[in-house]
């Protein structure tokens, strides 16, 4: 199959994936698990099918903005999908499909491969790179949780109730996940770092310089939240906003450079 036919059926299946779960949300009906799996993994499929030709190449790994990013989105499409018979994640499924969408769009309409020059390193740096990326898809994961988190409490303030709300599963369920994730991505985010300090020549070469200080000052930011959960009890908006923080710390780290690279600098 062509890529861009495969890009394009992606992003046809997520948004009908997206469309199905906001209709089953907005009128409080339970979404057929089966359905949405089925329909999250063709989509998936297709997604990896089309990004395989823009990322992979003789010359090496092509990691442009756009494909970076549309890496990023189809990871976290695959952990929410396979956490979803275990934790209550169906409602992160469509925000973080459209994104997707967003994503292949970009690696279709704008060829940033010409600006960057292709990975080509061997296993430790490569690893250092798919650690990156999951630690990011599990801490994304745990940006919406919080921002679901914060709505959600919002709402059960309110007099009446919001009918949403509802659908939402038990605000200690929901808190719970929120830190799950926040471990898992700050585990993530620590084995990134250290294998970065093993198999990078230079962390502070003047195209990483500015990566390795976000990345740290977000690892140091996630490592403060959760030692003031287990010593502190640390929760509610406290929490969402350190969760917050650490991200914005993160999206400067991993798209900041590329961005001003690729499309501003144009080098």
């Amino acid at each position: 199959m062509p890529p861009v036919l495969s890009a394009i059926l992606a992003m046809v299946l997520y948004l009908a994936n997206s469309t199905y779960l906001v209709q089953r949300f907005l009128s409080r009906h339970a979404p057929s698990l089966p359905v949405i799996c089925a329909l999250g993994l063709l989509a998936a499929t297709c997604h990896g099918l089309a990004l395989y030709s823009q990322l992979l190449s003789p010359q090496g790994l092509w990691l442009s903005f756009f494909n970076a990013a549309s890496l990023i989105s189809l990871f976290i499409v695959l952990l929410v999908l396979a956490c979803m018979k275990r934790l209550a994640v169906n409602l992160m499924l469509a925000p973080f499909q459209i994104l997707a969408i967003l994503a292949i769009a970009g690696t279709v309409l704008v060829n940033g491969n010409a600006h960057i020059q292709p990975i080509n390193e061997d296993a430790g740096v490569l690893a250092h790179i798919l650690l990156s990326i999951l630690a990011y898809g599990v801490i994304s994961m745990a940006v919406l949780q919080s921002v679901m988190l914060l709505f959600q409490e919002q709402q059960l303030r309110k007099r009446p109730v919001s009918t949403w709300v509802h659908s939402f599963p038990p605000l200690q369920s929901m808190e719970s996940l929120l830190f799950s994730l926040l471990w898992g991505g700050w585990g993530l985010l620590s084995l990134s770092l250290l294998t970065g300090w093993l198999f990078l020549d230079n962390l502070f070469a003047q195209h990483l310089a500015h990566k390795t200080f976000f990345s740290c000052l977000a690892w140091l930011i996630f490592g403060l939240l959760l030692w003031g959960r287990w010593r502190l009890g640390w929760r509610g908006h406290k929490a969402i906003r350190l969760t917050l923080a650490g991200f914005f710390l993160l999206m400067l780290a991993y798209f900041g450079s590329k961005l001003v690279r690729e499309f501003i600098l144009l080098v």
